[in-house]
């Protein structure tokens, strides 16, 4: 049985595996080029999981944060070949775990997946997702 860590080091972080995993296999990061994905983490808070006996990382994601008011997650990532295996669940635990001393008013994502693990750590659908506006 193989096990995992997380962790909130930013210099774990393998830039090359998780700009691939984004730009190549994500459905919202395709052609995300390199550098936009390094400066990404630079001005992010970012996590990941890794696999305690190679040290290989198996899972990512970030949060865009105030630390004050407000969070954004993002760029939830967990290895194809390790799916199933709870990546998700320790990388969310770690995350609201970090999140937790802030005391947040509001923490947001948006996902075409994946919801049955987001409500399990206190996610729901906005009450009036008309009053969501973006600028592209």
């Amino acid at each position: 049985m193989t096990l995992y860590e997380f962790s909130a080091d930013p210099a774990r972080i393998d830039i090359d595996r998780t700009h691939r995993w984004i730009a190549e296999e994500s459905y919202w990061g395709r052609g995300r080029a390199r550098e936009r994905h390094a400066a990404a983490i630079a001005n992010s808070r970012a996590y990941g999981v890794y696999d305690t006996e190679s040290g290989d990382q198996v899972g990512y994601a970030r949060i865009i944060t105030d630390g004050v008011t407000f969070a954004w997650l993002c760029d939830v990532f967990v290895d194809p070949d390790r799916r199933g295996e709870g990546i998700g669940k320790l990388l969310m635990s770690g995350i609201t775990a970090e999140l937790e001393p802030l005391n947040l008013r509001r923490v947001m994502l948006i996902t075409a997946d994946a919801h049955g693990l987001y409500a399990s750590y206190g996610f729901e659908p906005l009450e009036d997702p008309t009053q969501f506006m973006t600028l592209t």
